[in-house]
């Protein structure tokens, strides 16, 4: 009578509390639905084919002036064109909004006023003389 082969590293592993489940063991990743596998393949196929369109035009006898890589401009697309449709107004982007518009306006007002400030209270003290008004005051 044969003995059965023996079991395989995944059945034989046993998870250690301190190291985390390697990546080949981990249920989630290898246990994958029939639709998942299927979505997956379709995006495996979808990639294959824009890398092969991309290098026959790379390679091609007679290249075209400028090689459109149709990933790259659905990227650009979205991040310029297309910002409203994906943007949604929540109360963080609103507040980084008004940071931004308002945050340097008030920073620029209050370093302008507190230096006139400073200015002010250094002529009062007669420590910081401004020329034009000692000569106009000279005459009184």
């Amino acid at each position: 009578m044969a003995s059965a082969p023996p079991p395989s590293a995944a059945k034989l592993y046993r998870p250690n509390r301190y190291v985390s489940l390697p990546a080949e063991l981990d249920p989630n990743t290898y246990d994958l639905s029939p639709e998942k596998r299927r979505a997956e393949a379709e995006r495996l196929a979808i990639r294959s084919r824009l890398k092969r369109q991309y290098l026959l035009q790379l390679n091609s006898p007679s290249p075209p002036a400028v090689i459109e890589d149709p990933a790259l401009i659905r990227w650009a697309y979205a991040r310029s064109q297309n910002v409203y449709p994906t943007f949604r107004p929540t109360p963080k982007t609103s507040f980084l909004g008004a940071v931004y518009a308002l945050g340097p306006v008030l920073f620029w007002i209050f370093v302008l006023k507190a230096d006139r400030d400073r200015k002010e209270k250094q002529i009062q003290e007669g420590l910081h003389f401004l020329l034009f008004g000692k000569i106009a005051s000279l005459g009184k």
